[in-house]
């Protein structure tokens, strides 16, 4: 019984992330209920292969906006070390201590992960899934990939 009330009580994310500018470039993955927003970065990072860490926050539009405004106001999540500082699109909360089973998300629901502040590396993510039952595997874990991660300093010709 004990542990049927623990998968109930953390079940299984399945979000789809796509680079925003080429969303034919995409990973699912799977993340417990009880894991944050901080490891669900850290299996983007993994994901994408990322070679070096960086600043990112993620932006949860607020119903109904459109535009600039659906970042401008969106709920902001951030890398810890940023999650202190004034963010130019609002208040700022810390992506490490931010549990998604906390977070109300919903199937189908879209917020958005930006992934250094100074390359902008935006991606859309997409709730999939809310309620997985869990197996006794590692999580957050790629489900599935589709298409090639570009490099993340892409080789700049010289004129």
């Amino acid at each position: 019984m004990a542990k049927a009330k623990l998968e109930v009580s953390n079940p299984v994310f399945v979000f789809k992330i796509a680079l925003a500018d080429q969303e034919d470039i995409w990973r699912r993955i799977a993340v417990r209920a009880s894991q944050t927003l901080g490891d669900l970065h850290a299996a983007i990072f993994d994901a994408f292969d990322r070679e070096e860490e960086h600043l990112y926050s993620f932006f949860f539009p607020r119903p109904g906006s459109r535009g600039r405004a659906r970042l401008r106001d969106a709920i902001e999540y951030s890398h810890p070390y940023a999650s202190d500082e004034e963010s130019p699109f609002g208040e700022t909360r810390n992506a490490a201590k931010a549990k998604l089973r906390n977070l109300g998300f919903r199937p189908r629901q879209v917020f958005f992960y930006l992934f250094d502040f100074g390359d902008e590396w935006w991606h859309k993510i997409t709730v999939e899934q809310i309620n997985g039952k869990p197996e006794r595997i590692k999580y957050p874990r790629v489900l599935e990939r589709q298409g090639q991660s570009p490099p993340q300093y892409p080789d700049l010709e010289e004129e």
